[in-house]
């Protein structure tokens, strides 16, 4: 028999995130879509994401107004939509595992650098 700990939850902590900003209608629809690697994009949007047509899965973060890190999801894999409460609107798609490289978790703060 194997007992196995659990991690504990490391206290919330402040990441800074490389980020290009999408601002309008076209560049926000785009997103990643024709990107052949991922990087690190922001899009305000308040009505979820798809990740129809991406060749290449992505990490998401879900901020609130203080860049605090509300919901997570890694590994978002092509073709799949994902929707969080519509009171936060900020979101940061990832390149694929920077969630784990980074530690990133729940009641994270992001600072965000613009490109």
């Amino acid at each position: 028999m194997s007992i196995k700990k659990k991690n504990k939850p490391l206290p919330p902590s402040m990441v800074t995130i490389h980020v290009k900003a999408l601002k309008g209608f076209r560049e926000k629809t785009r997103g990643l879509l024709f990107a052949k690697k991922a990087y690190s994009i922001l899009i305000e949007t308040r009505f979820g994401i798809h990740t129809f047509g991406l060749l290449f899965p992505i990490d998401v973060l879900v901020l609130d107004a203080h860049n605090k890190v509300v919901k997570i999801s890694s590994n978002l894999k092509p073709n799949r939509i994902f929707l969080w409460n519509p009171r936060f609107n900020k979101v940061l798609e990832l390149p694929e595992d920077d969630i784990k490289r980074y530690r990133i978790q729940v009641g994270d703060e992001i600072k965000l650098n613009y490109a």
